[in-house]
């Protein structure tokens, strides 16, 4: 792959057996993992990361021009979206019904961003950016606010279980898919991660209920792309990737040492 892929490095990790992939942005990383993936590889990634460079001293990080049109109802929520990540506004136009908008933003705010503007604009909006310069770092970026639903047991989840469960938010998975200790298996609403059984079933007992069983109607679920898994993961957590599917974990397992860590 280094003899024909020539924007692409890789440097073994000392005393591991994981190396580290040098690329031009994520979907020059995506590509090759699913040119891997298509080959039978199995393996597991990491958040990717910015690579910084140190000028006069100082930790620099560079700075991409991007260029937005979308329609002018939805200008609002995109300049939201890219303040929150530490996008500053070089200009603005309306024209026709559409509104360009000119940024100065880290690159590290627009990972995991393409997938947040396709569902902002409906996919009425285009977003073109490039690199421009390098400049001081400017403090964390705060992306995903929601937290993990984690699977606590291992085993085949249960219709039951995931209907209670779809409360606290979206989930990854459908009743009967086979799932570990430490797997991510849905979003958690309120920020934090969950740990929950979702191979439990319901409980039957001897007594007749005075009214009907409740329907288990559970909310259609959206499989996890090998795109929005390397967008949607954070410092703590893995990407597996494999032949026949997508999975995220907790780099700790367990949960005793989630709490160590």
């Amino acid at each position: 792959e280094l003899e024909t892929n020539v924007g692409l490095k890789i440097e073994p990790v000392a005393n591991s057996d994981a190396i580290k992939v040098y690329g031009r942005g994520e979907m020059h990383i995506a590509v090759l993992i699913e040119t891997m993936r298509r080959e039978g590889f199995e393996l597991q990634i990491s958040q990717p990361q910015v690579i910084m460079q140190e000028i006069d001293g100082k930790k620099q990080e560079p700075i991409e021009y991007a260029v937005i049109n979308v329609p002018d109802d939805m200008s609002g929520a995109i300049i939201e979206a890219l303040g929150k990540r530490k996008g500053i506004m070089q200009n603005m136009k309306s024209e026709n019904g559409n509104t360009m908008m000119e940024f100065e933003i880290p690159t590290r705010g627009l990972l995991g961003f393409r997938s947040i503007f396709l569902l902002l604009t409906r996919g009425e909006g285009t977003l073109y950016h490039s690199f421009d310069h390098y400049a001081p770092h400017v403090g964390e970026i705060e992306k995903r606010t929601v937290g993990s639903i984690i699977s606590a047991e291992t085993g085949s989840t249960m219709a039951y279980s995931l209907w209670k469960l779809q409360e606290r938010g979206p989930l990854f998975i459908g009743a009967a898919t086979e799932v570990y200790e430490g797997m991510i298996i849905g979003e958690h609403n309120q920020g934090t991660d969950l740990a929950v059984n979702p191979n439990k079933n319901k409980k039957l007992t001897n007594v007749r209920s005075s009214g009907a069983d409740e329907a288990l109607n559970l909310t259609p679920i959206t499989p996890m792309s090998l795109e929005n898994a390397i967008e949607y993961i954070k410092e703590d957590e893995y990407a597996e990737i494999t032949p026949s599917q997508v999975r995220l974990r907790k780099k700790h397992l367990k949960e005793t040492d989630r709490k160590r860590a």
